[in-house]
């Protein structure tokens, strides 16, 4: 990759980065965000740092074992995107976030664990798609890890129970948009709940999947 490639991925991080906070969807230190590179290392958001004031410089960049090449120690979640990486080779960015609302549906105790929100737009089924319930695990648990790789294969996305979203798409831009449509169905689910909301037939979802594939 060419130092100009190296610089706009970063830059193109920082950016995402501090959109996704400044609009409260993420908040402190929490969340990470990592970009696949052609070398099959990864651009990773540093631990402890705040996404809203990431200096691109100091993001973190792993070879293809995940060691430390330069820039700050990565995110204690890297385990999490390289799990999730290692199912999904046509995904090249994920982005892991404590959103409010995507965290409150995985703490509720009667949602379908194998899929979270049900089809209630179009959109939210071309982005995310079915989004299973992985089981709590303690923060830094590498066996979260485990648990991911295991859904991984069939989902673009997983829900950690207590926890967050994580979300692969096949360009950063992908990712955020589809983190972002989690996020704001999540919000629709709430309101929704105990109203009977008409969704999306398995007809209609099977017309989305087919004509819009996520990657």
């Amino acid at each position: 990759m060419s130092r100009h490639d190296d610089n706009r991925l970063r830059e193109q991080i920082v950016t995402y980065a501090k959109s996704l906070f400044d609009r409260g969807l993420t908040m402190g230190s929490s969340g990470n965000i990592s970009v696949r590179l052609d070398d099959g290392g990864w651009l990773m958001t540093p631990t402890n740092a705040c996404l809203g004031r990431l200096d691109p410089a100091r993001i973190s960049r792993l070879d293809r074992e995940g060691r430390l090449l330069d820039g700050d120690k990565a995110t204690k979640e890297s385990f999490l995107h390289m799990a999730m990486y290692a199912e999904r080779p046509q995904s090249q960015a994920i982005v892991h976030l404590h959103s409010t609302h995507s965290v409150a549906v995985s703490c509720l105790p009667d949602i379908d664990t194998h899929d979270c929100i049900p089809p209630l737009t179009a959109y939210y089924v071309m982005r995310v798609g079915r989004l299973p319930l992985v089981p709590y695990h303690l923060p830094g648990d590498t066996a979260l890890g485990e648990a991911v790789k295991g859904l991984a294969g069939r989902h673009s996305a997983v829900l950690l129970a207590n926890h967050g979203p994580v979300v692969a798409g096949k360009s950063l831009e992908a990712a955020v948009y589809a983190t972002e449509e989690l996020e704001e169905t999540a919000k629709l689910f709430l309101l929704l709940r105990g109203q009977n909301p008409r969704c999306l037939t398995p007809e209609q979802v099977a017309e989305l999947e087919a004509r819009f594939p996520r990657d």
